[in-house]
């Protein structure tokens, strides 16, 4: 009997080849094997051999498709992953003169005799100034930080990382939205947790579908995005929260609630407000200030404080002194502030845009947030739409890279409207109309 690893090699050289195209469905595996003289078994396991290369995707009830790509790993959203002219994936936000208000606050940083200083290490709970400033950064609405809660990461994805290792062994199950931040997936497979997707609606995650899992299977943590959650935009509101409190409470789960993007929206209490004996606060300042010069938040309930540190150390996820010490002088001098003020009327004249553009269609969106989440019209598909989209030199990511588990991706994708300017944007986003209104 041939080996199906071969028959598999044959399709993948004809998907690579665009002999089998983008978006085309292949036969059913049973007629699959009457063609090729086989047992269903070889079909099987040749489809299957097929979708782990990421070559096709298999859709309950649908069938077996070619994919338009690989789907993007989480780097795609936090680093450049594609040549496409407008990048709608990537999602930094920079303002007209931006640099020349982040240039004052460095100048200090450069003389001789502070310069040795501040390129030392730092230990993850960096210096007494950086804790105060990040705690009155941070304080909202019914919360506020003690500075001694604070750990330091490079970036808001190693606190997630030092925060998940911190509470779960290999094998854990970790509770997740059912669309969740892409990199959550590969931070999973690294610390070698198991992701578990739970059901969410409207408001977002819900708290009986928590409760259920933890009692269907126990679970080790839960990781939450209550406020602007990435890709939908969804924000609980209060009494969710504290129903959420509850169930995390009684089921004594910890929690990791990232809030990297809640900068953006003015109102709203944190859920670590509900539960702060439980709660794992991750933020940081690459969507407020700049990705390339920044720095991880990690809020860690009382006791908390060694395990996690000791975390990001291992991990290797502690922050650079040098920007730590520029950060910290940009929240100090209110530098930070302004960004985000002048963040939030970029993100409020961008979903104008969409909501002008993309008027009639599907599309789930946070008037403040700096993303969109299209679910497409019939009888587009992710993937096919995504190929389509970068034939015009547009990137968007489909909702593919967001799905957690088995189920089938949702025929969506999420426009990131931060990376471009206003004007590119919306060209993009006419492009994308008519080439959804023109259909596959």
């Amino acid at each position: 009997m041939e080996d199906y690893r071969r028959i598999a090699d044959r399709l993948a050289e004809e998907i690579l080849t665009g002999r089998l195209k983008a978006g085309e469905r292949l036969p059913p595996q049973r007629v699959f094997a009457k063609r090729r003289r086989i047992a269903g078994s070889t079909a099987g396991r040749v489809y299957g051999e097929l979708v782990r290369r990421g070559l096709v995707v298999g859709e309950v009830g649908r069938g077996t498709f070619v994919r338009a790509a690989p789907v993007p790993s989480g780097r795609a959203l936090a680093e450049p992953a594609t040549a496409a002219v407008v990048n709608l994936e990537l999602n930094y936000p920079s303002l007209e003169g931006q640099s020349e208000l982040l240039a004052g606050g460095l100048v200090p940083l450069l003389r001789a005799d502070v310069l040795g200083e501040v390129t030392r290490t730092v230990a993850a709970t960096g210096t007494a100034a950086a804790r105060e400033a990040v705690a009155g950064l941070l304080a909202g609405s019914g919360w506020r930080p003690r500075p001694e809660q604070l750990l330091f990461a490079g970036n808001a994805r190693q606190a997630i990382a030092g925060a998940l290792a911190s509470l779960v062994r290999p094998g854990g199950r970790v509770g997740v939205e059912a669309l969740t931040y892409p990199l959550v997936k590969e931070i999973a497979g690294r610390i070698g947790c198991v992701l578990v997707p739970l059901e969410t609606d409207g408001e977002g995650l819900l708290p009986g579908a928590v409760a259920a899992a933890h009692h269907s299977a126990p679970l080790s943590a839960l990781y939450v995005q209550p406020t602007l959650h990435n890709p939908t935009s969804a924000t609980m509101g209060d009494a969710r929260k504290r129903e959420l409190a509850e169930v995390v409470r009684e089921s004594g789960l910890p929690v990791v609630e990232d809030r990297i993007w809640s900068f953006l929206h003015e109102e709203g209490v944190p859920f670590a407000a509900y539960a702060p004996e439980r709660v794992h606060v991750v933020d940081g300042l690459s969507k407020r200030v700049a990705p390339g010069l920044t720095v991880g938040f990690l809020v860690v309930p009382e006791g908390r404080v060694e395990a996690a540190a000791g975390a990001l150390r291992s991990g290797g996820w502690t922050a650079g002194r040098f920007a730590l010490e520029a950060g910290t002088r940009w929240i100090q001098d209110g530098v930070v502030d302004r960004l985000v003020a002048e963040r939030r009327a970029d993100a409020a004249r961008r979903q104008r845009v969409v909501a002008e553009l993309l008027d009639g269609f599907a599309v789930r969106a946070d008037p403040c947030a700096y993303y969109a989440w299209w679910e497409l019209p019939s009888p587009w598909r992710a993937d096919t739409f995504t190929a389509a989209a970068a034939a015009r030199g547009i990137a968007v990511t489909p909702g593919s890279a967001f799905a957690v588990g088995a189920q089938g991706a949702p025929d969506a994708v999420r426009l990131g409207l931060a990376s471009v300017p206003v004007p590119v944007l919306g060209q993009a986003l006419r492009t994308l109309r008519d080439v959804a209104r023109g259909g596959p």
